[in-house]
Formats: C-alpha cells, sequence, structure tokens
C-alpha cells in the first residue's frame, strides 16, 4: 500500500521563493505542494479548499504580516506551521516569537543571493517540513503564553545541584514553560536547545526578561551559580565542568554528536561524570534521539532523570528513544515538568543545608 504524500501550502509574497520552495520540495517523492498564496487572505481561502498538512509561512508579508497570520491560525484552526524567516538579529527575535505562538520550526531565509542560500538548504527543508507533518500542534490563544505558576524552592539551599535539559523542535515553548516558573532560588540550570548561532542570544535574552532566574548564553569557563540558567551558544557544545570547588561552563567547537552541536548528549554525559547524583536530567519534545545515550548515563551515576510525555511533546522523538534506552526514570505532561524537578532535587538533596 502505497503512503500518502505530505501536502503543502507555501505562503510567501515572493513569487521565485515560491517557485524554488515548490521545486524542491516536490523533489521529495513524500511531499507534495498543493498550492501557493502570495498573502494570507489569499492562503487562508486557499486552507479551507484544499486542507493541507503543512503551511511554510513567510513573516513579513503585504495584507497582513505571518506573526499575526499564525496567531489567527493557531487559534481558530490549528495545524504544523514552519516559518520562512531571516537569519538577522531581528528575524531571530521574530522567528522565536512565532515559535513561542505556536509554530513548529523555522528556516533562515538568506539575506544575500536567495537563489543560492535556499537551495543550499534543500535537505533541511525537507526535513523540517516532514517533521512537522508528525508533529501534534495544540490551540491556544496569544494570551495562554503568560499563564505559568511559579514553583516554590523555599526549603533548600545548596550549590551542589544542577539541572540539566535537553530539547529540540517545540522546544523553545516547552523551556520558555519550565524556566518561567522556576523560583528566583533555583539551583542553576543547563540548557541545550538545537538552535542556529544566531539564535541562541536572542532566545537567551527572551527567557531573562519574563523569568525569575537570571537566563544567559554561556561563556567558556563562566562560574555557575544558583538562580541563572546557562544557554549552550549555537556554535559550540556546552559541557558541566568543574574549577577547584566550582561548577563552570565549558564550550568547545568539537564535531557533531548526534548530528548536532550543540548536543544534549554532550551536555548530559558530562554531568554523569562531574554532578553525579547531585544533577537532574530532563529530556523534552524533539526529533531524533539526541539525548538518549547521555541521560541513561545520568541515571546509571545516580542522578534522577524525567522525560516529556507523549500527549504533551510537540515531537514525541528524543524523549522516546531515551525512555525506550531505559534513560527516563518517570515521564510528566509538560505543565508538571518543573514540579517534577524540585521534588526529585528534595528527594535527592543529601547535601543541602537547612534554611
Amino acid at each position: 500500500m502505497e503512503r500518502r504524500k505530505i501536502t503543502v501550502l507555501i505562503v510567501d509574497d515572493s513569487a521565485l521563493i515560491r517557485q524554488m520552495l515548490t521545486t524542491m520540495l516536490n523533489s521529495d517523492p513524500g511531499i507534495e505542494v498543493i498550492g501557493s498564496a502570495p498573502d494570507p487572505l489569499t492562503a487562508r481561502q486557499m486552507i479551507k479548499e484544499l486542507n493541507p498538512d503543512v503551511l511554510t509561512l513567510d513573516i513579513e508579508m503585504p495584507k497582513m504580516d505571518g506573526i499575526a497570520f499564525l496567531e489567527k491560525i493557531i487559534t481558530l484552526r490549528p495545524m504544523p506551521v514552519v516559518m520562512i524567516s531571516s537569519l538577522t538579529q531581528e528575524g531571530a527575535d521574530i522567528a522565536l516569537k512565532a515559535l513561542e505562538i505556536g509554530a513548529v520550526d523555522y528556516i533562515g531565509k538568506p539575506t544575500s543571493d536567495v537563489r543560492v542560500g535556499l537551495e543550499e538548504k534543500k535537505a533541511e527543508v525537507i526535513s523540517k517540513v516532514k517533521t512537522a507533518a508528525r508533529a501534534q500542534v495544540f490551540a491556544k490563544k496569544p494570551s495562554d503564553i503568560r499563564k505559568v505558576t511559579t514553583v516554590s524552592y523555599s526549603g533548600y539551599k545548596t550549590t551542589e545541584q544542577i539541572i540539566c535539559i535537553g530539547a529540540s523542535t517545540g522546544g523553545v515553548e516547552a523551556l520558555r514553560e519550565i524556566v518561567t516558573a522556576l523560583p528566583a532560588n533555583s539551583p542553576a540550570v543547563l540548557i541545550t536547545q538545537h538552535m542556529p548561532e544566531s539564535f541562541t542570544t536572542s532566545f537567551a535574552n527572551r527567557l531573562d526578561q519574563i523569568s525569575k532566574v537570571t537566563v544567559v548564553e554561556a561563556k567558556q569557563n563562566q562560574r555557575i551559580l544558583p538562580g541563572h540558567v546557562y544557554i549552550a551558544p549555537g556554535h559550540s557544545h556546552l559541557e558541566l565542568a568543574k574549577s577547584g570547588a566550582n561548577y563552570v561552563c565549558h564550550l568547545h567547537d568539537g564535531p557533531p554528536v548526534s548530528g548536532h552541536r550543540p548536543s544534549v548528549n554532550v551536555l548530559f554525559n558530562s554531568a554523569a561524570k562531574i554532578g553525579g547524583k547531585n544533577a537532574v536530567g530532563v529530556i523534552l519534545t524533539g526529533m531524533g534521539k539526541d539525548g538518549a545515550e547521555g541521560l541513561l548515563a545520568m541515571r546509571q551515576a545516580g542522578a534522577p532523570t524525567i522525560g516529556q510525555d507523549e500527549a504533551s511533546c510537540i515531537v514525541y522523538g528524543m524523549p522516546r528513544v531515551a525512555f525506550e534506552l531505559g534513560a527516563v526514570e518517570k515521564q510528566y505532561p509538560l505543565n508538571k515538568i518543573t514540579a517534577a524537578i524540585f521534588e526529585q532535587l528534595k528527594a535527592h538533596d543529601v547535601k543541602a543545608i537547612r534554611i
């Protein structure tokens, strides 16, 4: 029995981009572009008529910008959307906003020589559309983005504990929910999110503005402190290391691991070695298997390990592989994970000082 093709509608005001995306997506036997639209108003009618599996959506368009159109889609007719964003600082900020609203992923549009630059992204474009077709998209209103309850953590104080989190597709929204629920006195958090170099600084800044903890892009040999979150920069692996009695960030530009740099496996393996049972490992939504082996190493080192459950994942890939490998001690829905982390911290806090 022949598998049904993934149907795609392309929305972009550039005729060149529409034509190029159509050609490259149609080159894959599992994908069929069933239409293209120059603006959201045209696209709205085509969505009703064609019912595509995936939408690719440009951010800057006439009649209605892509962000406003995305908000309407996620509120009224949830479906997988891959945003097309320029790889500029402004483009990164807008793309992150789109991911918070509910877009599954984004494709960086080259800022010069679009024809050559986009053609070089052919494999990425096809891969992200295929991943989007498998994603779960949840209906929500823009106001839902701000509804987060901070977890209480008033009973203990220690610099020995560390929280390590890994995520990929769908991780921007998942991490926003977890990080903004952290109390100001939270143990330090290290995060590896698969993300381009131009995006990680903006991501850290956005989280910092809406969180009680201080969120920064990690720097080499930076001391790791409670109440702080350190995000792996898009160009380097992030590892937990020690300098004397202190935890520090170690960055390096080694080859990709599990197909990624930064890699979740690299972070988790370092946490297993340096943090041991004082660390907590958390694996969130994402495509592929990055993080599974490292999380298993953490569990074998005595660290509690947590996985996001299938029902709340945008893409239940990385957590599934980790669970099937035996790396995940327990799975939780996204809105229960922060509380679960602190329950594990208290249960394992053998070195804590009562305050």
